[in-house]
């Protein structure tokens, strides 16, 4: 492993702190082992040895090292994974607008992705990657919708390549892949809300990734998510939410 990909990798992740907390242990195996593109498993065990259901979900994966391997995204329909965490842009013209920041994407936003392109991001742009490369961004309509927008899925610094779209999309329905979820939790995290009894992960899909955390042992801690400058206080006792409160 060359050093200097390991300083690009701790830039990319020091520029994107909100998917630090949820997936940075998952990318620093991403960079050591460069798996084979499949379907992945990413269950652990508790302290007991007991596995969820949600441990033993298996989706796809791809560990993309080079541009030329977001191609298979082109023509497909992703969901975001982590919402709230990764500017978009117009893409208007065969140009990304960075001028004109969109806002941040929703969780589990439907993205028709169109095609992958490279741009270099102005200095004076904060879009969750470091200054000084050339970013890789997906370009994708809205579900429904007609107008572009680009969103930055890696980065292109020093001769290094970063990206992280396996950390960022879901490549199947996540209606599909957490298909045992109760209708009602669905329908809580379909309108962006969350619910007495809800688990840490079904709340990230409502409410997003960009939170701030109280304690070290997931399902027994407190979470603060800021949805778009709203923040909400969540306790959770066994992995279940049990205190819900709006700032």
């Amino acid at each position: 492993m060359e050093r200097d990909g390991v300083k690009l990798w701790q830039r990319i992740l020091a520029m994107t702190a909100v998917t630090l907390l949820i997936g940075g242990a998952y990318l620093a195996w991403v960079f050591h082992e460069r798996a084979n593109p499949g379907m992945v498993g990413h269950g652990k065990a508790d302290e007991a040895g007991t596995l969820s259901k949600d441990d033993l979900v298996v989706m796809k994966e791809y560990f993309p090292q080079h541009f030329d391997d977001l191609q298979r995204l082109e023509g497909t329909t992703v969901w975001m994974k982590n919402g709230y965490s990764m500017a978009y842009f117009p893409y208007v013209g065969g140009r990304v607008d960075f001028t004109k920041k969109v806002g941040l994407v929703p969780p589990l936003e439907r993205l028709e992705i169109k095609k992958i392109v490279k741009a270099l991001a102005p200095a004076a742009v904060h879009d969750g990657i470091e200054p000084g490369g050339m970013q890789a961004l997906a370009v994708f309509t809205r579900a429904g919708g007609k107008e572009t927008y680009a969103t930055p899925v890696g980065v292109i610094l020093h001769g290094e390549e970063g990206y992280y779209t396996d950390m960022l999309f879901f490549y199947d329905d996540p209606h599909t892949i957490y298909d045992y979820w109760p209708r009602d939790v669905w329908t809580a995290i379909d309108a962006h809300q969350v619910k007495p009894g809800m688990s840490e992960l079904e709340t990230r899909l409502a409410l997003g990734s960009k939170v701030h955390v109280d304690g070290d042992r997931e399902g027994d801690r407190t979470v603060t998510y800021d949805v778009n400058g709203k923040k909400w206080d969540v306790t959770y006792v066994k992995n279940r939410a049990t205190e819900i409160k709006a700032e």
